[in-house]
């Protein structure tokens, strides 16, 4: 293994991502994840090649295979630490869920054995790299809690209380962590230590985090309230509820009803429900003197659990020591952020469902219940991203009902805007005293997790950079979504929904033509509408500024508008109007291109509307097929070049007539500006 810290970065991405191809603009992004160097290229193309080197020096040579576009590396799954440690998680989640607790426990034990540190503790991560470390170190913190878990089904409670008191001191906020410390404590005749394992969680919360712990530690402590000081019986397997977020306690039945050993795979437990047998009866808390929640100036009883029966008429009331988490969340306060939607917002209704199921429904990519939902809108400047964002976050407000966070990311300026900052408004929106926001970045954005566990929260990043950017505005909890727009693909995201944008259909560019300028206008000249459409290459902002044009104009006609852009030698002078200004944004684009990449750009333009080839593409400016292929790659990775493949399977590249006409205009000044000369001093 190389020393030096890139070469590093590329081993491992290739490991991670085995028996898949890796494309080259993905390891630069990766290696560079800035700004990259004019030698990126190249520099990637040595690690490669030193790699290959070492690997044929074990007779591996043929492992690493160069790929069309990037680089695959060949790896039986078998021969992998990450493969098998995923493998063993896997079997024993389904053994634990069939209710065989010891050979799940075995299971787990490989697995976790497999680890001998931090995942990719020697290497620097970027984007990439990152998104994978952090999806393997949330998997070996769950399969150690399912660990925990199955030990204590085991009746290996006593020998478990050193380890969980090592783990809660490590993780002081982590609810459930504690809750397992507290029902291992109980188990072994130690309650009053459980209980006050919970007052100093509670203690901590409030002080730190302006919160109460959650429901169901707060059902933990009423049942430990409620037991009787005696020995407690080990109880049956625990059931497993269907869904992530904890059933609601008032539709319980009065009975606990039984486990079923049938529930689906994967599925979260209820965490301390099985602290004592269904059959139990608890006994009524004895007259205590009434504690007042802070939140509120009269007592209440809590809601029965699955496992505690609703009190019968002639049993005291219990105390409630918690304020109801409804009543917390209103104490918090809700925020809404989001900005005025577009008016007259037009189809890309096919692209809203996708996205709306990805953030909203079960079967999205944050299935498993450990993560919050993504989804990803990228395409070419003035495509509509930010309209199409805010519209479905507008949509999706009555799914999360705790707040909708929003954030002008500046991806696409000279200077995009600090996630320090962005994330100092959160919390305040969040209604974190100022006085308890910490100064560094990392904090905050554990503080910012935080605030939002437990929450139903939807948060709009528009105009991203790139993934390394929001790094630290991902709120961890499944109940919450993050919604991006970018210029950029970011394919570090690798558990995202993503949609690429692209210019809507015929009907679609014709109804926001109709809708701007007038239905009754567009319908009685059918045929300039049309065309108007289509020499604009159905850009929306471009119709937008056309549109608005004709709206201000009642005795301008289409047709007299077609004919005006189809003899304009420079078509995006009229596609501009006040401050919407199509140029502007490919001219944004454009300067965060290198200078190698802006000439390929550039003499791209020759090539026309037509699709081509890396090779075609190639033989017109005299460059190596393979040097190309990586600045074609970075061009479409911006969305600057459209990318398809044909019947033979080649992938292809083709210009959008606007993005083209840009090109044109950057080609023609080039050419037409006077040779840069040396001034020559005479002595």
């Amino acid at each position: 293994m190389p020393t030096a810290p890139k070469p590093r970065q590329v081993i491992s991405l290739l490991m991670l991502r085995h028996n898949t191809v890796v494309q080259a603009s993905e390891l630069i992004d990766e290696l560079w994840p800035e700004l990259p160097p004019p030698s990126a290229v190249t520099t990637l193309q040595t690690y490669i090649y030193k790699f290959r080197k070492l690997l044929l020096k074990q007779g591996l040579g043929n492992l690493l295979e160069t790929q069309p576009g990037g680089y695959s590396l060949t790896i039986p799954p078998s021969s992998l630490d990450v493969s098998m440690f995923e493998r063993q998680a896997e079997e024993g989640q389904e053994l634990l869920q069939r209710g065989d607790s010891a050979a799940a426990l075995a299971c787990f034990e490989r697995a976790l054995a497999l680890w001998r540190g931090p995942a990719l503790a020697d290497v620097e991560t970027g984007g990439r790299l990152l998104s994978y470390v952090t999806r393997l170190e949330e998997l070996r913190f769950r399969i150690l809690e399912l660990r925990i878990e199955a030990d204590l089904e085991n009746g290996r409670h006593r020998e478990l209380i050193s380890e969980l008191k090592a783990l809660v001191l490590a993780h002081p906020l982590h609810e459930h962590l504690h809750g397992l410390l507290m029902v291992a404590l109980h188990r072994s005749g130690r309650r009053h230590e459980a209980l006050e394992v919970y007052q100093t969680l509670r203690q901590k919360m409030i002080d730190e985090l302006g919160l109460e712990p959650g429901k169901e530690l707060a059902r933990l402590q009423h049942t430990l309230l409620s037991d009787s000081p005696s020995e407690p019986q080990e109880p049956p397997r625990r059931p497993r509820t269907t869904s992530a977020v904890p059933p609601d306690p008032a539709a319980a039945p009065a009975t606990p009803a039984p486990a079923h050993a049938d529930a689906p795979v994967g599925e979260s437990p209820v965490p301390f429900a099985p602290l004592l047998p269904p059959e139990r009866p608890l006994a009524p808390v004895p007259a205590p003197r009434p504690i007042v929640p802070p939140s509120s100036g009269s007592v209440a009883t809590p809601p029965p659990g699955p496992h505690l029966p609703a009190p019968s008429a002639g049993a005291a009331p219990v105390p409630a020591r918690l304020p109801s988490p409804v009543a917390v969340r209103e104490s918090i306060g809700t925020p809404a952020q989001l900005p005025a939607g577009l008016a007259g917002f037009v189809g890309r209704t096919d692209v809203l469902k996708e996205l709306e199921a990805a953030l909203c429904e079960p079967e999205g990519p944050a299935a498993d219940g450990t993560a919050a939902h993504i989804g990803v809108v990228t395409g070419p400047p003035g495509v509509g991203k930010s309209a199409l964002a805010v519209h479905l976050a507008h949509t999706l407000r009555p799914h999360f009902p705790d707040g909708q966070l929003y954030a002008d990311m500046r991806g696409s300026a000279a200077e995009p805007r600090n996630p320090s900052e962005v994330l100092r408004g959160f919390l305040r929106a969040l209604e974190v005293p100022t006085s308890r926001i910490p100064e560094g970045l990392e904090e905050c954005g554990a503080l910012f997790r935080s605030r939002t566990a437990g929450r139903h929260v939807l948060v709009l990043l528009d105009d991203v950079a790139s993934s390394a950017q929001i790094r630290h505005l991902l709120p961890a909890d499944p109940r919450c979504a993050l919604l991006v727009t970018g210029r950029r693909r970011m394919t570090a995201l690798v558990e995202a929904e993503r949609v690429e944008l692209g210019p809507p259909s015929a009907k679609e560019a014709l109804e926001i033509l109709a809708v701007l300028a007038g239905r009754q206008r567009v319908d009685r000249e059918p045929e300039a509408a049309h065309r108007t459409v289509e020499l604009l290459g159905r850009h929306p902002l471009a119709l937008r500024c056309v549109g608005g044009r004709l709206a201000a104009g009642p005795g301008l006609s289409l047709s007299a508008l077609a004919d005006r852009l189809e003899a304009a030698p420079r078509i995006l002078d009229l596609a501009r109007l006040g401050e919407l200004d199509v140029r502007s944004r490919f001219a944004a684009s454009y300067a965060g291109l290198s200078h190698q990449e802006q000439g390929v750009f550039r003499l791209l333009s020759m090539l026309g509307e037509t699709p081509f080839t890396a090779s075609q593409a190639a033989e017109l400016l005299s460059r190596p097929v393979r040097e190309l292929e990586s600045v074609l790659e970075v061009l479409a990775d911006n969305h600057l070049l459209a990318t398809d493949r044909c019947a033979d399977g080649i992938g292809r590249y083709v210009f959008d007539r606007l993005t083209r006409a840009y090109a044109k205009e950057r080609l023609e000044e080039t050419l037409a500006a006077p040779p840069v000369t040396e001034e020559v001093g005479v002595r």
